[in-house]
């Protein structure tokens, strides 16, 4: 008999790269994940991890086992969905993770509509970076993850997840009142802000390779000025002319902030593509299902 949670194990490893890693998104110490890993491996008859010294690598008979589980998951799933969905109401728990502009805009404006139409249902919300959302749908720690896709987050059909586009969220240039650029007739090309100073975080934090994309196809590399993350310490920053942001249309911005936000013209338009993920099979499960429905329909009131 396959233990499925050793199989997880193996799962979460191969994509965090280390045992390290693995134990820390599974909640385990490094010595358990060597030892569900040397059973499941037992149990197989084969060898699943080769040492290189201090790290490991997944041997070829791993990454076959790895292709099987995939499939194994996606029916477990399913399996749990078809059985949830039995009894014939959503009740349960729904853990929702995603990023803090995506929270505000969209899962918050759910939780009510949610209580209102499945009483019985507790939904949990998590806000983490895109990378980490995927991670704890891994870890089965949640069920919907709202995310934009960055470099670092899973490809496009990976076999782990099943992905749904939920809206592009369109980003505006956002600069201090009596800015030059806010004289624009026609309003402001990306290009246009080339030399200014610009504010973003840019380690872990989703909207940074956002602005170097698009600055890169703007022609050229942004000057970070400051080192921010929250919008609202944006905002502040922008509004005492310490530099400019791309700011997603979703995100409000604070009245007293004396700020203005400026759609840009011409190529490119940079925008957000904003997504749900769910571990493939588990979209039919009717808590997960409802989640959806309630995400796409508030997300389709949007522009």
């Amino acid at each position: 008999m396959i233990d499925l949670r050793r199989l997880r194990v193996l799962r979460v490893l191969a994509d965090e790269g280390t045992i390290t890693a693995t134990a820390d998104a599974l909640y385990l110490t490094p010595s358990a994940v060597s030892q569900q890993l040397r059973q499941l491996g037992r149990d197989l008859g084969v060898e699943l991890l080769r040492r290189e010294g201090r790290r490991v690598r997944l041997t070829a008979e791993a990454q076959i086992l790895l292709r099987h589980t995939e499939e194994l998951y996606a029916h477990w799933e399913r399996a749990r969905a078809e059985l949830a969905a039995h009894g014939g109401t959503v009740s349960g728990e729904l853990r929702v993770c995603g990023v803090s502009s995506v929270l505000a805009s969209l899962v918050a404006p759910s939780l009510p509509v949610l209580r209102r139409l499945y009483p019985e249902l507790a939904v949990h919300v998590r806000e983490e970076e895109s990378r980490d959302c995927c991670e704890l749908l891994l870890s089965e720690d949640a069920d919907i993850a709202v995310v934009l896709p960055t470099m670092d987050s899973p490809a496009e059909g990976d076999p782990r997840f099943t992905r749904e586009p939920l809206l592009d969220d369109p980003q505006d240039l956002l600069v201090p009142e009596g800015h030059p650029l806010t004289a624009a007739p026609d309003g402001p090309r990306l290009a246009d802000a080339a030399a200014e100073p610009w504010i973003v975080k840019p380690h872990n934090n989703d909207t940074y390779p956002l602005l170097v994309a698009a600055c890169t196809a703007a022609g050229f590399t942004p000057r970070i000025a400051h080192h921010a993350k929250e919008w609202f310490a944006v905002s502040a920053l922008v509004a005492e002319g310490a530099g400019v942001c791309l700011l997603p249309r979703l995100v409000p911005i604070p009245e007293r902030h004396r700020v203005v936000r400026l759609p840009l013209q011409g190529h490119p338009r940079p925008s957000r593509r904003i997504v749900t993920g769910v571990r493939r099979g588990s979209e039919t499960a009717p808590a997960i299902a409802a989640g959806l429905a309630v995400l796409r329909e508030l997300a389709g009131g949007f522009y």
